[in-house]
């Protein structure tokens, strides 16, 4: 017999409220409201996925398991083709592993909750069978883009951004495309080259959040002893000021006293309309930005993956790992190992190279 506390919610209705929980957390800082989204995001996928209309306390573990296999075969609807039409089926990127995690993660939060506030009597998940490699098998052999990935992405939006080192387009044909043609039919301030080059440039450089680069405002950005330096207000809160490398510095001051000069918006990125870009955008700028690299270079990316690319390089660089961590805004330094990428050949230069076998005319700085 079920107690009589126990609220028989569907699995919609208990979503709604749950959802609507998490979202108040916002209004006392306990989540960001990027967190509080992307728990949304992922409840209302489960919904989909285990039938708004069943009664939450009947879920077993097996439909658990039904819900978690079905997510971690579900196509990956942010990428699409560059005409902006979505993959077919047999070429779609299923989810990622750390996707599948998050999902995972994310209902066993609602559950827990629904326990608590009686509306199961017992968490299915705890019965929940699927193991760590049906879950994890189908993830991407890696995120990082190479050294030469990651420099023909770089080279492709200082051109972009008309650096005057880039030097002249490789691909002929690569800024002849139809956003090239769109570019060049739109007035000045419906112009957005500088905008996408540096995206793409902060992206790859300094790896911070989707989030944190699209909530940036352009006051952020400030000058201290002739270093630009970005303000970041990252996850829970917490800031971190992060030095730009000089080219970058270059493109942003660029871009700020040209196209969005003038602007009254606070936002630094702006859409062609003048208003704040939306996170979604961003990998459509990305996907942009990795046409016009030489096609033996180019390789699809998130903007997640671009954060996985800094954070691999700077480690495989022999940058402390103090440093690396602030740059990402991690609190804690384990977490690094997860945006660790291996990097091929990575071993053999590291004993190629090894500090103790050096003698002292074979210091690194070639002295």
């Amino acid at each position: 017999m079920r107690p009589a506390e126990l609220n028989r919610l569907t699995v919609q209705e208990s979503a709604d409220r749950y959802v609507e929980l998490i979202r108040a957390k916002t209004s006392t800082g306990a989540l960001s409201p990027a967190t509080a989204e992307v728990y949304a995001r992922d409840v209302a996928t489960f919904v989909r996925l285990a039938g708004a209309g069943r009664v939450l306390d009947d879920l077993t573990g097996e439909d658990v398991d039904a819900v978690l296999l079905a997510f971690a075969r579900k196509p990956d609807e942010r990428r699409t083709r560059p005409d902006g039409a979505a993959l077919p089926a047999p070429g779609r990127a299923v989810q990622s592993a750390s996707s599948q995690a998050r999902f995972r993660r994310s209902v066993s939060a609602l559950f827990k909750h629904a326990a608590l506030a009686g509306w199961v009597q017992i968490n299915p998940m705890a019965a929940a069978t699927v193991t760590s490699r049906e879950r994890g098998g189908l993830r991407p052999e890696r995120r990082a883009l190479t050294r030469e990935q990651a420099q023909g992405l770089i080279g492709a939006a200082r051109r972009l951004g008309g650096g005057a080192d880039a030097g002249p387009d490789p691909d002929p044909g690569a800024g002849a495309g139809p956003d090239a043609g769109r570019e060049r039919r739109r007035r000045r301030d419906q112009r957005t080259e500088l905008r996408d080059a540096l995206i793409v440039l902060l992206l790859t450089t300094l790896g911070p959040r989707v989030s944190e680069l699209v909530r940036a405002n352009a006051e952020d950005f400030y000058t201290n002893d002739g270093v630009r330096y970005w303000r970041i207000f990252g996850k829970g809160g917490r800031t971190r000021d992060v030095p730009l490398p000089a080219d970058v510095a270059r493109v942003l001051d660029a871009y700020l006293e040209g196209d969005r000069a003038g602007s009254p918006d606070k936002a630094l990125l702006l859409s062609w309309r003048g208003r704040r870009l939306a996170r979604g955008d961003v990998q459509a700028v990305i996907d942009r930005v990795q046409r016009r690299v030489e096609a033996d270079r180019r390789r699809s990316v998130t903007p997640h993956g671009l954060r996985h690319t800094t954070a691999t390089h700077l480690l495989a660089d022999a940058v402390d790992m103090d440093a690396v961590r602030r740059v990402l805004g991690h609190s804690d330094l384990a977490t690094l190992g997860r945006y660790r990428d291996e990097l091929p050949g990575e071993l053999e230069v590291a004993m190629r190279a090894h500090p103790l076998l050096r003698g002292p005319a074979q210091r690194p700085d070639g002295a």
